[in-house]
């Protein structure tokens, strides 16, 4: 087992010709010698190690052969880097309904750009500090109620309207 196969772990999510690109640079490999050796274009391997383009399995088979490495190895570090760019996308496809909340609550960001579960602290504190019954309703309907009174629990005495809201929760009245 190589050095890179056992870091997979640590190199998970990266793109796969950083890696390629640092290999080849602590093996003083230039990358056109390498494009010739696998019978591929410079340009090629000049895009992937920007990451421009993706690696695929016939490519993967001849690096790894020509560097040494496990012919599966840039390949499953393209399924890795593939895999943690869908979570960022569906990260940013999974919002609450933004036709219920006023866009001047978020004046200084776009709200289409918002991580919605990173900044789920903010967001909360932000809606029940600012915001009115319907939005309000929308951050409980798409966090769930459990875990919005778990935040405004956390939030607890740093404003007199968060306060306001959580004996309401206590209440039950956000039911």
């Amino acid at each position: 087992m190589s050095s890179l196969d056992k870091n997979i772990e640590v190199i998970k999510g990266i793109h796969p010709g950083i890696i390629l690109e640092r290999e080849l640079k602590k093996r003083k490999f230039p990358k056109r010698k390498l494009a010739i050796l696998i019978g591929e274009f410079p340009q090629l391997i000049g895009d992937i190690t920007k990451g421009k383009r993706r690696i695929n399995p016939s490519l993967s088979i001849k690096l790894g052969n020509t560097l040494g490495e496990d012919e599966s190895f840039f390949l499953l570090l393209q399924t890795y880097f593939d895999i943690e760019q869908e979570k960022k996308k569906q990260a940013f496809q999974n919002k609450p309904d933004l036709s219920k909340l006023r866009r001047v609550l978020f004046w200084d960001t776009n709200i289409n750009s918002i991580n919605w579960e990173k900044n789920k602290t903010s967001i909360i504190k932000r809606i029940f500090e600012r915001g009115n019954e319907q939005e309000m309703q929308e951050i409980i309907r798409f966090y769930g109620k459990k875990e919005t009174k778990t935040v405004l629990m956390q939030l607890k005495g740093r404003s007199v309207s968060i306060d306001n809201k959580l004996n309401k929760f206590v209440c039950e009245e956000y039911d």
